[in-house]
């Protein structure tokens, strides 16, 4: 009597097993068929014109400018507020930039070397003495220009 017990019990335990593993395949197909269009989708958007390019380029090379020029007045809030426009506007850039041209390439290391030094800045807050974030917000402004010139590239190539 004990070892037919223990034989329903090892049966009751594959049973389960086997459900788990259909439910868990079953997850795992519905999770494909949801998450496959957003990977797929992805590789098929286009790049932006060079001239919303080159618009954000300038947005973002006017705030890097502010910061670092509120930066030298002490006002640690715009510093923390500038930062956040350039990481931002870098960001569109970067989504929007056709990376197949080389003047995209050129600029993307510079365009994240601006969003490293602006969050250091974000890091730093708005509290701290203004001097100390000028200098990683320095290092972003001069990542920017040297980002502007391979988008100013990129718009004059065409691309």
């Amino acid at each position: 009597m004990l070892k037919l017990r223990n034989a329903q019990c090892a049966m009751l335990n594959v049973q389960l097993c086997v459900k788990k593993y259909a439910q868990l395949m079953r997850f795992k197909q519905a999770l494909i068929v949801v998450a496959l269009p957003f990977f797929v989708g992805a590789s098929f958007v286009q790049a932006e014109s060079p001239k919303n390019i080159q618009d954000h380029g300038k947005a973002m090379l006017r705030d890097a400018e502010e910061m670092v020029m509120h930066g030298g007045m002490g006002d640690g809030k715009a510093i923390v507020h500038h930062c956040g426009e350039v990481v931002k506007h870098a960001e569109a850039i970067i989504k929007s930039l056709p990376l197949t041209d080389e003047h995209g390439k050129e600029a993307l290391p510079h365009l994240q070397e601006a969003i490293k030094q602006c969050k250091r800045v974000t890091e730093m807050g708005d509290k701290v003495d203004p001097g100390a974030s000028l200098n990683p917000a320095a290092k972003a402004r001069a990542a920017a220009r040297e980002a502007m010139k391979h988008l100013n590239a990129l718009r004059d190539s065409g691309a």
